[in-house]
């Protein structure tokens, strides 16, 4: 039609231009805005659909509408392209079709679906009840009715909408359904039953209208119908995911567990079932320890089952060997994670769990060993190279520790890291300083007189030690163990105690309730001599601390004997010794000294 519109009115042009006899001139015709608009039109579509050029689409359509605003067919076509990425603009352009042929079904149909994406549900629900008799012989206006009046919370009228759609096309699967959805959100059960069973007579071989009918009857609490439903539906799909679940959910309703994760394992066995389902539902029945530690023998079933049919996948490899660690198999963890060190590509966390489980078991060669061949593997590794140091610090090779750790800090991504990597050094040192003065002194337990040593080997460790610190907590001041740390070693030496002071209660503050923090903040109070608080503070240490810890026990003593309440510091200090403190000779000058001088307080 348009190529014969174009045809005749060129055919008018030229047959005008040749009749004349006499040469003149002759006006240029004026385009009419609408062959214009319809011109755009053309060029809008051809870009969208064939071209896939939705910009110069959009701005095609916009000149088209710009140069006949009465083209409905533009006007449709520009909120198309807007209606998913802008549908406020998209619902005033389809408006404005509509307005230029309200009985057009197809301009209806999108100003319904513009109007729900703009959340205009009542507006919606005018447009498709409209819509539902121009477009009499599609039921499908009748199921987003009824969609949208259950959004509403107008059930009754959703359910209305269906019956009248039943009338007209007869009983249809995909409104039967929805039907008995609300149904069932109604307490219509009676209702909804006829309506399942309406959908087996239609199609039993279907195994879910069993379903639907047997959930219905669960629901109501007429297991024995239910499980006739569930059982025909099994007879029909018995790999079926939907029915094993629907087994599974029924039986665990009614707190029969092991039968449930029969169906589980089933379920876990298939492949119609996500890995990802599988490991949430994992996730959720080992949440509970004491249902853990009761299933046990099922749960480890389907962890077995996930271990065999994906082999190779971290997420199950992570999942098995923590349900073997959390089983207490570590040795077979053990075995199991060595058995995927050589999966490609390698990964990092196998190894971590193998040196974990190797340290754990104390076999310092075995860590090494690990170790080393990871970091061969991840070069790159900043906690390769912390967990090499801490195998070399536990076998006392501190000199070889350190170097890996001061490694470390050219791969420390984060000044955070870093600092906590330097308060490692700053330990290591406090540890070779007190190695060093052992050998030197042959003492047995040189605690004490390593901070009060001012000169020597082991005092240049100390000064490293706190220059370690310093330099962790100019990058990481909130770093509780350096200060907590730093604050009992200036204690004990007796110097810098209002620093000390501080740098304990910034601990306390970023760790609350730590026995071990409060007794060095109350140490440091004992220090200064401020007794009374010393005493509350070392209190509410004692009252945290479940270990039961002998050097808690001996503080306390000292603060007692400090304030003279001479008998109740003999029966800490006791209970220091009994608890096996580390220094027995040390609780037995405390003993001496009170009575000699009992009010003079006791050094550390």
């Amino acid at each position: 039609m348009r190529k014969t519109f174009i045809l005749l009115l060129l055919t008018a042009v030229f047959c005008g231009a040749f009749a004349r006899k006499t040469p003149q001139v002759v006006p240029s015709p004026q385009v009419p805005d609408s062959l214009r608009g319809f011109y755009l039109f053309t060029e809008g579509i051809k870009q969208a659909f064939i071209e896939r050029d939705t910009a110069a689409a959009r701005q095609s359509l916009e000149r088209s509408v710009a140069a006949d605003s009465t083209y409905g067919p533009a006007w449709y076509e520009l909120a198309g392209l807007l209606l998913y990425s802008d549908a406020p603009t998209a619902l005033r352009y389809t408006e404005r079709a509509f307005r230029t042929d309200t009985t057009d079904k197809w301009y209806l149909l999108q100003l319904g679906q513009a109007q729900i994406l703009n959340d205009r549900y009542r507006d919606a629900i005018r447009t498709y009840n409209r819509l539902r008799e121009t477009d009499a012989q599609n039921p499908d206006p009748y199921r987003v009715l009824a969609m949208l009046y259950d959004q509403e919370g107008q059930p009754f009228s959703a359910i209305a909408v269906l019956d009248s759609a039943e009338v007209r096309f007869g009983r249809l699967e995909f409104l039967s359904e929805l039907k008995h959805r609300l149904l069932v959100g109604t307490r219509q059960y009676d209702r909804a039953v006829a309506e399942a069973q309406a959908l087996i007579e239609a199609a039993p071989y279907k195994a879910d209208n069993h379903l639907l009918l047997g959930e219905l009857y669960a629901r109501q609490k007429k297991d024995s119908l239910a499980l006739a439903q569930f059982g025909e539906a099994y007879r029909i799909d018995s790999t079926s995911a939907a029915v094993l679940a629907t087994y599974s959910e029924f039986y665990n309703e009614r707190h029969n567990f092991p039968a449930a994760l029969n169906y589980t394992r089933r379920l876990f066995t298939g492949d119609e079932m996500s890995l990802e389902d599988k490991l949430g539902y994992f996730d959720r029945i080992t949440g509970d320890r004491n249902f853990y530690s009761t299933y046990y023998l099922q749960i480890n079933d389907l962890a077995t089952t996930l271990a065999m049919k994906y082999p190779h996948d971290p997420r199950v490899v992570k999942l098995y060997g923590d349900h073997l660690i959390a089983s207490g198999q570590l040795d077979d963890a053990l075995v199991y994670y060595k058995t995927h060190l050589d999966d490609l590509p390698p990964r990092i966390d196998y190894f971590n769990m193998v040196i974990d489980i190797e340290s754990y078991k104390q076999r310092p060669d075995s860590v090494a060993l690990y170790t080393n061949r990871a970091m061969k593997l991840f070069p790159e590794n900043v906690d390769l190279y912390l967990r090499k140091g801490q195998t070399l610090s536990y076998a006392k090779r501190y000199d070889e520790a350190l170097k890996f750790y001061k490694n470390s800090l050219r791969l420390t991504p984060s000044d955070s890291l870093r600092g906590a990597v330097w308060g490692i050094i700053g330990e290591t040192y406090h540890l070779m300083g007190q190695q060093t003065l052992q050998k030197e002194s042959g003492a047995q337990h040189p605690k004490a007189s390593l901070y009060e040593s001012r000169k020597g080997p082991a005092a240049r460790y100390m000064r490293k030690c706190y220059d370690a610190y310093d330099r962790s907590l100019a990058l990481r001041y909130d770093n509780a163990m350096v200060l907590n740390n730093y604050a009992y070693f200036l204690s004990l030496e007796g110097r810098d105690l209002e620093r000390a002071l501080a740098m304990a209660g910034r601990a306390i503050v970023l760790e609350e309730n730590n026995p071990t923090y409060l007794d060095t903040y109350a140490w440091v109070l004992y220090r200064l001599g401020r007794y009374d608080e010393a005493k509350k503070t070392m209190q509410q240490a004692l009252s945290l601390d479940r270990s039961k810890s002998p050097d808690l026990q001996l503080h306390y003593g000292d603060i007692l004997a400090a304030l003279g309440e001479k008998f109740m510091a003999e029966v800490y200090w006791k209970k220091a010794l009994e608890g096996g403190y580390d220094d027995p000779d040390a609780i037995a000058e405390r003993f001496r000294r009170l009575k000699e001088q009992p009010q003079t307080p006791s050094e550390p």
